[in-house]
């Protein structure tokens, strides 16, 4: 048998040492033997950055271990010469170190290597092409050893490999019709596959006159170099007919909010049309027809715009209404991720911690736990993993949704703590038990056996180990949300698959003091069977190992039914596996599941449910929850979590269901939007199918309850269900909410009037209006315009000024925000804000607005700047008391200054430097329109140029203070809405002081779920 070497070293024939018991398993090979020099000249040198020149992707980049032999297959160690061995530098004998007379021999070597499965690193793209131009998917996969093949798919078919090489990259020319449909690619190693996620091609009408490179000329031509402005079509003409079914040139029905006096008596409503154009995508600028990505993408958007006119009491509002939609270059947008790091059970932040995306460190969480990260572009899995330097948590690997149309989505990452490390004698036998929830036996027990523990270079440990085991419990379903990754693996096939979880568990080895991290090898897993109540489950449990690089599970070994007594206790049947702890530091006791659904959820701006008040970038998580007890599964535990991000037609969830027992799997789900939690819909003491948006009698056999159904004091902020699978050939079950897995693009494209859950934002003081409409949870949704609100589509900035009100009431604060001293814009109309006061807890007789304005600045076209004239009224009878005396010294010192003649509001031309706090005005610059609005909120609140709070500070950084009689509002509020209920929004439990504590609910969410789900336990256990 060869020499096995793990690290740099030198060996004689004379020098022995034992070797820690090594695990060989399935997961790791030997590559061929490698000899690319002779002993010739001054020895034999096997260079490991030789041998990758001569044999490229031959040796994976961290071979784990090492043999030499010589040609006559003597191992290098039974030669008696000296040698040198390095699993970065590879293998060498100088002659000179040898015995007198003689020289080194002739070697050859070969390295142990891990097998891993391919990982997609990037995805065809949807493309949209004219009939008889061309187009290229591509993809790309690493793995170990290196991918060999490529295999194309359309429809689902596979593509013949003659026409179509095994290519990473498929060419498709002179498109025909019957090309139409999804496209996929599966990358092939010896360890299996891995697929991509499909991309769509649409073909358009017919072909246009010439080539592709003609097509292309013909598009530039039409579309210029720049983005054209909303009141210019993109030519002299209108586009070719073929362009009709890439960008229906009639805008889709959109409705906005008026301003409460603006009610329609024509339509006895407060919303307005002002349409707007699909989301969809149009043929790309074809300089180059071939590439993976168009150089250039187009999108449908607005072209041209008309001003219309709605009459309110006493004054005339302006509306944009898009009337002609067409293709435009799509707006340039950045997509960020955003959130909070905090322990799971107290929500103490993890301060200046790392996260590392891959091998690769990409940003640091703040004091506060908080944390920012632009996603690269590309970018198809977002997997960050989040280091604790002062070792208080667990490494924790994370699969982050993000927006990929762009803008911003806050997630808090929950993290265990670590368990208090324990010493281990590394000669004797150690057992570690897995699970410690009260009067339950553990689900697993880890034996190492004596001699077990050896150093990063291989050599055996002789002394007391620091070991810390930390166990993620699922019979503890408050941990649900602390869970690792998204518990996916991939198949033998390249599918993409979920996993069901009895346990996950967290090692860390050290010496005795904690200097060195320490590897096991040979340790055994007893699994108790008695834990696993589904039978079919015992024949498919794994242990599996995360990869943090990807983010997905990887298969470590099988279990072996064995009757075992453990300790004290009776012998009983155990599950017993066999695992080597290395690199790799977070295992899962799971089974793949194939029971599998979809919900689909929306959420919503209002109680009102309007398909255009629909918000994105919501964050729905979904978790499995286990059977009640009475089911033949685990009682009262989870099962997994997923979180998917709402987008313009909702979410789609996976959850585990049943098509034979209805109440065999159960959901909770929960919608945070920012990091604040969303309302679902109440279940008592009223029921309303039509509200809750799911018809009967499919919704009673979903069992929807509201998580205050049975307690009224709990919160509203989530909903439970049963998975019942939708029965077929059953028309009340086949329009949703609950879709089979195979339906996912059912799921996807259920209209608005299809079954669906519903969360809505609880948002009954606020009012904002745009003169052209923005959705802000949609970035591709900007027009340029004079008249846009946000200038920049890539840059929002965020104005607010503080407003003090003396007086017993609440009262709302209006600013008018209108051009100032741009010619294009003067005296036009940008938009209107509303907000209601915030009481001062410790001075009745003191309330204080923060109320956005338009932030001056260049206007779209970057020309010139507009000094926004911004005119700030409270409503009601009040009366200006005081202005901040240094913002009156600003704006006297920068004219022109504008008329303040009405002492009921107050007019000023806003200032371009951002000033701060002591001036009264916050502004804040942000790639996220919402997230700028937010900490510049956060600022106003707290008084400060950069603090933050929740808790409005009444007295300090204030610009403005009115004084207001001690009588009624004069005219119905602007957040009293038609049908009140806004205004039965913001008068539920928590009315005021929810609003004067914003962020308090940002700051205790580490434990919303937890309390949520600790609730549903206890009523369960009841």
């Amino acid at each position: 048998m060869s020499d096995l070497f793990t690290t740099e070293s030198s060996s004689s024939s004379s020098s022995s040492s034992s070797s820690p018991q090594i695990l060989l398993t399935e997961f790791q090979q030997w590559t061929t033997w490698f000899n690319i020099d002779h002993p010739g000249g001054n020895g034999d040198y096997e260079r490991l950055d030789a041998i990758r020149f001569y044999y490229p992707n031959r040796v994976c980049p961290k071979p784990r271990r090492m043999e030499a032999r010589t040609t006559e297959w003597i191992p290098a160690g039974k030669t008696g010469e000296v040698v040198h061995y390095s699993l970065t530098k590879g293998f060498w004998c100088i002659n000179t170190e040898q015995e007198e007379g003689k020289n080194c021999s002739n070697y050859s070597v070969r390295f142990l290597c891990p097998i891993e499965k391919p990982y997609m690193l990037e995805n065809p793209e949807a493309k949209v092409r004219r009939v008889g131009q061309s187009v290229t998917f591509c993809c790309n996969a690493v793995g170990e050893p290196a991918v060999e093949q490529y295999l194309w798919y359309h429809n689902g078919t596979l593509l013949d490999q003659n026409i179509h090489k095994s290519s990473n990259q498929l060419i498709l020319r002179k498109l025909k019709p019957s090309q139409v449909g999804e496209y996929y690619c599966k990358a092939k190693n010896d360890a299996g596959f891995v697929k991509s996620s499909h991309a769509k091609l649409t073909l358009i009408g017919s072909l246009m006159p010439g080539s592709d490179e003609e097509a292309g000329e013909w598009h530039r031509k039409k579309m210029g170099s720049a983005r054209p402005g909303p009141v210019t079509p993109i030519g002299p003409d209108h586009p070719p007919a073929q362009d009709d079914h890439a960008c229906n040139p009639n805008p889709e029905n959109h409705l906005i909010q008026l301003p409460q006096d603006c009610l329609q008596n024509a339509t006895n409503s407060l919303y307005y049309n002002v349409g707007k154009c699909p989301s969809t995508s149009c043929p790309g600028d074809l300089d180059n027809g071939l590439r993976c990505k168009d150089t250039v993408p187009y999108c449908c958007g607005i072209t041209k715009t008309e001003l219309k006119e709605v009459s309110c009491q006493g004054y005339v509002l302006p509306i944009k209404v898009a009337v002609q939609c067409g293709c435009l270059k799509c707006v340039d947008t950045k997509i960020i991720v955003r959130g909070r790091a905090v322990a799971s059970d107290t929500g103490e932040p993890m301060r200046f911690g790392h996260i590392y995306m891959g091998n690769t460190r990409v940003s640091m969480t703040g004091y506060k736990g908080t944390f920012s990260i632009q996603v690269p572009a590309k970018t198809e899995r977002l997997v960050l993993t989040f280091v604790d330097r002062l070792q208080k948590f667990v490494n924790t690997t994370k699969v982050l949704p993000f927006n990929k149309k762009g803008g911003a989505v806050f997630h808090e990452v929950l993290l265990l703590r670590k368990k208090e490390p324990v010493i281990l004698d590394s000669m004797s036998t150690n057992q570690i038990l897995l699970g410690d929830v009260e009067n339950n036996d553990p689900i697993a027990e880890l034996e190492i056996p004596p001699n077990s523990f050896y150093r990063q270079n291989g050599e055996i440990y002789n002394g007391k180990v620091k070991a810390s085991v930390t166990f993620l419990d699922p019979r503890n379903i408050s941990t649900a949300a602390a869970v690792q990754s998204d518990l996916n693996f991939v198949n033998d096939e390249g599918d993409t698959l979920p996993l069901r979880s009895y346990g996950m568990f967290s090692v860390d080895f050290t010496d005795e003091k904690a200097t060195e991290s320490l590897n096991a090898g040979a340790v055994k897993v007893y699994l108790d069977s008695s834990q696993v109540k589904m039978s079919e489950h015992l024949e498919t449990m794994k242990l599996w190992s995360l990869n943090p690089e990807t983010g997905l599970w990887e298969e470590e070994g099988n279990f072996q039914q064995s009757k075992v007594q453990r300790g004290k206790r009776e012998e009983r049947t155990f599950l017993v596996g066999n695992m080597e702890i290395r690199e790799r530091r977070l295992f899962n006791l799971d089974v793949p599941e194939s029971r599998r659904c979809y919900v689909k959820v929306r959420a919503y701006r209002s109680e009102r449910f309007l398909p255009s008040e629909q918000i994105e970038g919501v964050v729905m998580n979904l978790i499995n929850m286990e059977p009640e007890s009475g089911f033949s599964s685990n009682p009262r535990a989870w099962g997994r979590f997923d979180s998917a991000i709402a987008g313009s037609n909702g979410a789609c969830l996976p959850a585990f269901c049943d098509d034979k027992t209805p109440d065999a799997y159960s959901a909770f789900v929960t919608a945070t939007l920012g990091g604040e939690e969303l309302e679902s819909v109440e279940s008592s003491p009223k029921f309303n199918p039509n509200l809750i948006g799911v018809p009967q009698p499919y919704l009673n056999k979903l069992n929807y309850r509201r998580t205050d159904h049975d307690d009224p004091k709990v919160k509203k902020t989530a909903f439970s269900i049963n998975v019942a699978k939708p029965t077929p050939n059953v028309a009340e079950e086949s329009n949703g909410p609950v879709y089979a897995y195979d339906k996912l693009l059912d799921c996807e494209e259920a209209p608005h009037s299809s079954a669906h859950f519903r969360f809505y934002r609880v948002e009954g003081d606020r009012y904002d209006f745009n003169t052209v409409s923005f959705n802000e949870d949609d970035p591709m949704s900007w027009t340029a315009d004079y008249l846009a609100w946000w200038p920049k589509p890539m840059e929002y900035r965020a104005c607010f000024m503080k407003v003090k009100i003396v007086g017993p009431q609440e009262i709302i604060v209006r600013s008018r925000n209108m051009g100032g001293t741009h010619p294009q814009t003067v005296g036009q109309l940008y938009g209107i804000r509303d907000v209601r006061s915030t009481r001062d807890l410790e001075e009745s007789s003191t309330s204080t607005a923060c109320v956005e304005f338009k932030c001056s600045g260049m206007l779209y076209d970057q020309d010139r700047v507009d000094r926004t004239l911004v005119k700030i009224v409270p409503q009601g009878s009040c009366r200006r008391d005081s202005i901040n005396s240094m913002l009156h010294e600003y704006l006297v010192n920068h004219l022109p200054m504008a008329v303040n003649n009405d002492t009921n509001e107050y007019t000023m031309l806003a200032p371009l430097d951002p000033l701060g706090h002591n001036y009264g005005i916050y502004t804040v610059t942000d790639q996220d329109p919402r997230t700028a609005k937010e900490i510049a909120l956060g600022r106003c609140f707290d008084g400060s140029s950069d603090g933050a709070s929740r808790v409005m500070k009444s007295n300090v950084g204030v610009a403005l203070t009115f004084n207001c009689l001690d009588k009624d509002v004069g005219h119905q509020s602007v957040f009293r809405g038609g049908n009140g209920l806004a205004a039965s929004s913001a008068a539920r439990q928590g009315g005021r002081l929810g609003r004067q504590e914003r962020a308090s609910s940002r700051n205790r969410s580490a434990s919303r779920i937890t309390s949520l789900l600790t609730t549903r336990q206890r009523s369960s256990d009841q």
